[in-house]
């Protein structure tokens, strides 16, 4: 049995709690708060299930001592940053740290290099939504003077999203000197975002999201080849359940001695999935 533990215990760390009970090879090792010792630890492998902020810091010490973390780390333009500082701590301790693995980036990163190889030259949009983001919804929470925040992510077709903000002040808080810090996170900066005050935030929120997923392209010299993937989902639910898939690719890897950091394009699919190499090839091929 693989002994997983989960740090950090907001909606993704209880959706991977769940995902872990329900694993025939895996037993929940420990579940950790961000204050709790992290010497503590006795696992195969942690989920670092904090905000995407604070997951280089939380791996970096894990990976030092030879454990294997999994991440949902999900700032596209610095996932490659995140991976070279890993790599460099995760080889010389003999760990893997598979990182990015929500189901976007992660689940869905698959899908695209899967349609790019079946169709190498043309274009790909990912639309998300409509539905709550959970990394831009941590980030707005995090705005000095925000008591409480839900951010909806809108598709406008083609990859192109509006964010609507929706923010609970704390008492005394100016909106316009909130709304300027929010408007300025990298979270926000590179897309139409909308900040919206409301009294309640309970009275909105939602997990629900989704993606459609769109290929146009060419397969030799071959046009108008066009696939699509679509799907409707409760977010943490998804998330947690990838992270657990890729806590069993983690161990596999580190018995192979394959260490280092990998973005889940990197990971073979099978080894996703409990059941033997044999049986999983009869069932799926």
């Amino acid at each position: 049995m693989i002994k997983v533990a989960i740090l950090g215990y907001g909606n993704i760390g209880k959706a991977a709690e769940e995902a872990i009970k329900a694993a025939p090879d895996m037993t929940l090792a420990g579940v950790y708060h961000h204050n709790d010792c992290l010497d503590c630890i006795d696992a195969d492998v942690v989920l670092v299930c904090t905000p995407t902020r604070e997951v280089q810091k939380f791996a970096t010490v894990l990976a030092a001592r030879g454990i294997c973390t999994v991440d949902s780390f999900d700032i596209h333009g610095q996932i490659w940053n995140l991976r070279e500082a890993l790599d460099a701590v995760c080889v010389p301790n003999k760990a893997v740290s598979i990182i990015s693995a929500g189901w976007d980036p992660g689940s869905d990163s698959m899908i695209r290099a899967i349609l790019q190889a079946l169709a190498p030259k043309g274009l790909t949009y990912t639309n998300f939504g409509p539905g709550r983001s959970m990394g831009h919804t941590v980030a707005a929470k995090a705005i000095p003077g925000v008591k409480n925040a839900l951010s909806m992510t809108i598709p406008l077709g083609t990859g192109i999203h509006r964010r609507m903000v929706y923010i609970e002040l704390e008492e005394g808080a100016d909106f316009k000197t909130v709304q300027a810090a929010l408007l300025a996170d990298d979270y926000f900066a590179h897309d139409e975002t909308h900040v919206i005050p409301v009294e309640s935030i309970d009275a909105l929120n939602n997990v629900a999201h989704g993606v459609n997923l769109v290929r146009n392209g060419v397969s030799g010299e071959t046009h108008n080849q066009r696939f699509e993937f679509n799907m409707t989902i409760n977010n943490p639910a998804l998330t947690g359940q990838v992270l657990v898939s890729c806590a069993r690719a983690a161990v596999r890897l580190k018995e192979h001695g394959d260490f280092g950091a990998k973005t889940m394009i990197e990971l073979a699919p099978i080894d996703l999935l409990p059941g033997t190499k044999e049986s999983l090839v009869k069932a799926l091929v």
